[in-house]
């Protein structure tokens, strides 16, 4: 069916619950293993109508935040989701009650038991009316952000728009992008800092209603991590500033003297070639293209699958006004359909987006078609973002489909950029950690704190007086900051088994694959370690971990330079 062609209706909440209620009961008295595993997917399935409700109205919403329409449905699930989030809370303890609950992970893997634990320990109906302010004030971010527009080259653009003129060879064009970027968040400074702020408090709320010291502890149970905590993410920080900084301070070097730029500032750092960033090559229409026959080339299944997605209108990729900003994959479970959503802007960004959440879209495809629960046909999200971020490098034998003679560019801009995030990521996660271990910090002390990893992770950014980021706060236009804290740390972690992969493709594309596939086929029923393990990759969490690895990737660095 074609996503224009899905109907959509509201759920009726009192038979959600009602619903949720009869199952809790019936899981919890259950007599064997094989029934409290039918009961388990009947419950499953009965859930899947609910969340396809809520993802439709989500789509719809972020393609247009100010359709009046379905900011309504937004909101009714704003307000009513945190209550079919407390009864599924009811069904895991039920579970759990069960004396026959290891049957579950007999039958799917080590997870299951440890993620309905995650959800018994992480909500209770005491924080029902918080979280639904919570949702209120995160959809009131969606709107600020997706609602801007500013001025620029005698245009009115959004501001994903503006990441070519960020780009542009003319450094007062660069200048000036930055400028009317910043020119948004300080119009709306008191806004944006008002609405952290509230974030920050409800959910530092939340976390001692729930008996956790502060919201980091609470987060770490919220994001489902399984086998690792807060110790082992603060020594792969350790790591990524002593193994990876001092080697992007050499690769940069070679970048600097590459496009020319003497003393590179801020708002240089887009800049990656002397003449000109590699950019595709190709109206929208060619470009989906490249994607099916890239995709029909690479394996049988993957030809399978982007037929599907194009053919069911499965892709929603142009940036225009009141669209969310960013990038995302949701399924949309009845209909076993994953939808893509972007905002292409004529970057090189605009194919790693969609490499990358064509990556998590196949993953869901996959897993949609298999016998596995709906709730773990999706793993951890630093799991899930090893499915995308590896398949933007398991595509670089396709990749001159998009960029014809500047493929070579893409390879290695791609390379170091990918490289480059390693520190950005961990300082988004440290920066999370400090606010919500010191939630009654200002706005302007979170600001000097950000300005303090800034120099930690990234000495060689130098801010003049450019407004907005020069005060420090920068950080206000990455969303999972305000959406998803704690969330993207698990780019990082995914990120570095995906560099993995690049190097074992470099080696034997075809070995790389199938364990790729391999690792994609476990769907949620493993752990990140496990996952990393059954593809034979190595998890980061131990001192020199990335030694070797950052050193391969640089010496390709160094070898591919143009």
């Amino acid at each position: 069916m074609k996503f224009s062609e899905m109907p959509y209706q509201r759920p009726d909440l009192e038979a959600v619950l009602t619903g949720c209620k009869s199952l809790a009961v019936r899981l919890a008295a259950a007599e064997s293993g094989e029934e409290l595993i039918h009961l388990y997917r009947e419950e499953n399935d009965f859930l899947a109508h609910y969340r396809t409700a809520q993802v439709l109205a989500n789509i719809h919403y972020t393609l247009d935040t100010r359709d009046k329409t379905w900011a309504a449905e937004q909101d009714w699930f704003d307000t009513n989701g945190p209550a079919v989030a407390n009864a599924e809370t009811d069904i895991a303890r039920a579970i759990l009650s069960n004396p026959h609950a290891e049957a579950l992970e007999k039958a799917f893997g080590s997870t299951v038991l440890p993620t309905l634990k995650n959800r018994v320990l992480s909500m209770d109906e005491r924080v029902i009316e918080l979280q639904k302010e919570e949702n209120a004030l995160t959809s009131a971010y969606q709107r600020l952000y997706g609602g801007a527009l500013v001025e620029l080259d005698g245009k009115q653009l959004t501001i994903p728009q503006l990441t070519p003129y960020k780009q542009s060879l003319d450094p007062a064009m660069r200048r000036a992008a930055y400028e009317a970027e910043a020119s948004y968040f300080d119009a709306h400074r008191a806004e944006f800092d008002d609405l952290y702020d509230r974030l920050v408090k409800n959910r530092t709320q939340q976390a001692h209603i729930l008996g956790y010291k502060d919201y980091s502890e609470l987060s770490y149970v919220r994001m489902n991590r399984i086998g690792y905590g807060q110790k082992e993410v603060a020594a792969f920080r350790k790591e990524v500033e002593e193994q990876v900084v001092p080697l992007l301070r050499r690769m940069l070097d070679l970048r600097a003297k590459r496009t020319g730029i003497d003393h590179p500032m801020f708002w240089d750092s887009g800049v990656c070639f002397a003449d000109g960033n590699p950019a595709p090559h190709g109206t929208y229409e060619e470009l989906m293209a490249g994607a099916r026959k890239m995709y029909h080339e690479l394996s049988p299944i993957t030809g399978e699958f982007i037929d599907f997605m194009q053919d069911n209108e499965m892709f929603d990729v142009m940036s225009r006004p009141g669209k969310m900003t960013g990038g995302y994959e949701e399924i949309i479970p009845d209909h076993k359909a994953p939808f893509i959503f972007a905002n292409w802007n004529g970057t090189s960004g605009d194919v790693d987006v969609l490499t990358h959440e064509a990556g998590h879209a196949l993953e869901a495809y996959l897993a949609a078609r298999t016998d596995i629960p709906q709730e773990l046909q999706c793993p951890g999200m630093e799991s899930a973002e090893i499915h995308s971020m590896s398949m933007e490098f398991l595509t670089a034998p396709w990749h001159h489909l998009f960029f014809g003679p500047d493929t070579d560019k893409y390879e290695l801009y791609h390379a170091e950029d990918s490289f480059v995030f390693l520190p950005y990521g961990c300082m988004v996660d440290e920066f999370q950690h400090i606010v919500y271990q010191n939630p009654d910090l200002t706005p302007e002390q979170r600001n000097a704190e950000w300005l303090k990893l800034e120099h930690k992770y990234r000495p060689w950014n130098e801010f003049g007086d450019l407004p907005f980021y020069g005060r420090g706060a920068g950080w206000q236009r990455q969303l999972h900051i305000y959406e998803c804290p704690f969330y993207y740390i698990d780019y990082c972690l995914a990120t570095v088994i995906a560099l993995q992969f690049f190097i074992a493709a470099l080696h034997d594309h075809d070995d790389a694959w199938q364990r790729y596939l391999k690792l994609t086929r476990l769907a949620g029923t493993a752990s990140y370690a496990e996952l990393a393990g059954a593809a034979g990759m190595k998890v980061p969490f131990t001192p020199g971990s990335l030694t070797d690895l950052s050193r391969e990737v640089e010496t390709w660095i160094e070898q591919h330079q143009l």
